[in-house]
């Protein structure tokens, strides 16, 4: 995939790549006029962050999330829409602090992990990259910039996606014609396995060995089937009035 991914903007709706999504929210009109239109009395500080896979930059999110929110919470938010299958543990580094799900007081391993519910204000600052890791089996890995910090009004929503990239599309690698709809998992690591409907039918591998094709980078991995919380395609207010 040589050619970069483009995402939505929530508020525009214009297309842009990941690192041009990050200039445009910055200065977008739309997302101008609706900060100037809140009305009310109580702010609250609000970090926005970038969210990205480490070894694969076609699949990307923005977010705006309150600086009150915990670690927790981004925890549930990224398990909710791309890595969630099992229940697998998960994991925050911090300027070389661990923040684990369910840390541990077993001193063997070195120092303790902290727990997710410190709020994000004690431990975030604007600049700053800090890693998320998912499953210590199948690992998939992300990467968080603090991309910028500003004092909003207060919402009621703790969380808002900002962009996020739009489905990729594969071509079945049995017919070369349609869009892959599938992938194998046993295929998979040999390099290939995007399968369309037809061709998964008479797949070899037989059909325990398929997940569905998804806007994720945990795509094909465990028992990894989609979000049942966030649709693939991020629409733009524009799109939902």
């Amino acid at each position: 995939m040589a050619k970069r991914t483009k995402g939505k903007c929530k508020y525009c709706g214009k297309e842009y790549t990941f690192s041009y999504m990050n200039k445009h929210l910055s200065v977008c009109e739309e997302r101008q006029k609706k900060w100037e239109k809140e009305t009310g009395s109580k702010k609250c500080g609000y970090f926005e962050l970038a969210i990205y896979p480490k070894y694969d930059r076609n699949y990307w999110l923005y977010v705006e999330i309150k600086e009150t929110a915990t670690l927790k919470d981004v925890d549930q938010f990224l398990r909710d829409i791309w890595v969630e299958c099992c229940g697998h543990l998960s994991s925050f580094e911090i300027d070389g602090v661990n923040y684990d799900i369910m840390p541990q007081d077993d001193i063997f391993w070195g120092v303790p992990a902290k727990s997710m519910n410190y709020k994000l204000k004690s431990v975030l600052e604007k600049g700053m990259t800090f890693n998320y890791n998912y499953d210590f089996g199948s690992t998939t890995e992300l990467m968080i910039t603090v991309v910028n910090y500003r004092i909003l009004n207060n919402k009621k929503e703790n969380l808002t996606i900002l962009s996020r990239n739009n489905p990729i599309e594969f071509l079945c690698d049995t017919c070369g014609k349609k869009h892959a709809v599938y992938i194998c998992m046993e295929c998979y690591y040999e390099g290939y396995g995007w399968l369309c409907e037809d061709c998964a039918k008479t797949h070899e591998c037989g059909e325990e060995m398929l997940l569905p094709v998804c806007n994720s980078p945990r795509m094909g991995v465990c028992g990894y089937c989609g979000s049942d919380i966030y649709p693939d395609q991020f629409l733009s207010d524009p799109e939902t009035v």
